[in-house]
C-alpha cells in the first residue's frame, strides 16, 4: 500500500487522487483525517502508524521553523524504519534554491533518508506557478513585485503530483534517484501581459517591509518571501531541465497560463478589466 502524507494539501491531495485513478492502494494520512484516511500527526510521534505501507510519499511537513521541520521528518522516517516501510519518495526543493531560506530543512531531510537504510527516490520540486501568481500584487495600475525581469522555471503544482504518482506507483524503477522537477523559465512582466496589464518593480528593500507589515505572517516567513523575490530577481531560479517531462511522458503543463490564473483569481474587484 502507498500513504501520501499531508492528505488534505494541495499537493498531496492531488497525488492521492492521481494514485487513485491508476487503481494504485493508497491511502492518505493527515492530522484532520477525511473519511478512509488515516490519522497522522507529525508532532505526535505515537501517532505515526505506518503499518501496512509498502511506499511512503511524504510530503515536506514546512510552514514551520527548520527544527520543527527537521523534527517532523525525523519521526516520520524513525517510524517508517519502525513499521517496515519498504521506500519512501520525499518531495523536496529543486537544488537552485539552495540558498532560499526553506532550503536547510530540505536538505536535512534529504539526509534523514539517505540514512534511513530504506530505499528512496528525492523528488526535488520547483516551485509552484500557482505561488508565482499569489505573490504578484494588486495595484491600481496592475501588478507590481520585486522579481523585476528575472525569471522562474515554475511548475504546475498538478504535474508535481503526476511526478510524484508516477515514482510511487513503480518505485524500484526510480529507487536511488534525485529528479530535478522544474517547469519553463517565465517572467512577472509575461503574467502580466497575459492579463493585459502592467508590470512595475519594487526594490527588495520595499518588498521586505511590505511582508513585514504583514501581520497575519509567521515569524519565518518574511525572509522566507524575501529569499524567494531575490532568487528570482538575481536569476538563480530560470534554468529548465528535462525530468518532469521525462516522468510524465508529455510536455508539462504551461506553467505561464497557470500563473496567469493564480494572478486574475486575487484581482480585486475594483481593478478594471482591460477588453
Amino acid at each position: 500500500m502507498i500513504m501520501v502524507t499531508g492528505a488534505n494539501g494541495q499537493l498531496s491531495a492531488l497525488t492521492v487522487q492521481e494514485l487513485a485513478g491508476r487503481r494504485m492502494p493508497v491511502v492518505g494520512g493527515s492530522r484532520t483525517p477525511a473519511t478512509g484516511q488515516r490519522y497522522l500527526d507529525f508532532d505526535w510521534p505515537d501517532s505515526l502508524d505506518l503499518g501496512g505501507v509498502s511506499t511512503l510519499v511524504l510530503v515536506s511537513a514546512g510552514y514551520a521553523e527548520d527544527d520543527q521541520v527537521i523534527a517532523r521528518h525525523r519521526a516520520v522516517v524513525d517510524a517508517a524504519i519502525r513499521d517496515g516501510v519498504d521506500h519512501v519518495v520525499y518531495t523536496s526543493l529543486t537544488g537552485a534554491g539552495d540558498h532560499l531560506g526553506f532550503a536547510l530543512a530540505h536538505r536535512a531531510t534529504e539526509r534523514l533518508v539517505r540514512d534511513s537504510g530504506l530505499a528512496w527516490t528525492i523528488l526535488r520540486n520547483g516551485l509552484y506557478a500557482e505561488l508565482f501568481g499569489a505573490l504578484l500584487t494588486w495595484t491600481p495600475e496592475g501588478l507590481e513585485s520585486a522579481f523585476g525581469s528575472g525569471a522562474v522555471a515554475a511548475v504546475a503544482r498538478a504535474d508535481l503530483a503526476v511526478a510524484a504518482a508516477v515514482v510511487a506507483a513503480e518505485p524500484g524503477a526510480h529507487a536511488g534517484r534525485v529528479y530535478e522537477l522544474v517547469g519553463e523559465p517565465i517572467t512577472a512582466t509575461e503574467v502580466a501581459e497575459r492579463i493585459e496589464v502592467d508590470h512595475s518593480t519594487i526594490s527588495l528593500g520595499e518588498y521586505r517591509s511590505q511582508v513585514l507589515r504583514e501581520t497575519a505572517l509567521l515569524p519565518f516567513q518574511p525572509p522566507m518571501l524575501a529569499s524567494i523575490a531575490s532568487g528570482i530577481r538575481h536569476g538563480f531560479l530560470g534554468g529548465t531541465g528535462p525530468e518532469l517531462r521525462d516522468l510524465l511522458g508529455r510536455p508539462v503543463t504551461d506553467p505561464l497560463t497557470v500563473a496567469a490564473e493564480a494572478a486574475s483569481a486575487l484581482r480585486p474587484a475594483a481593478t478594471p478589466v482591460v477588453t
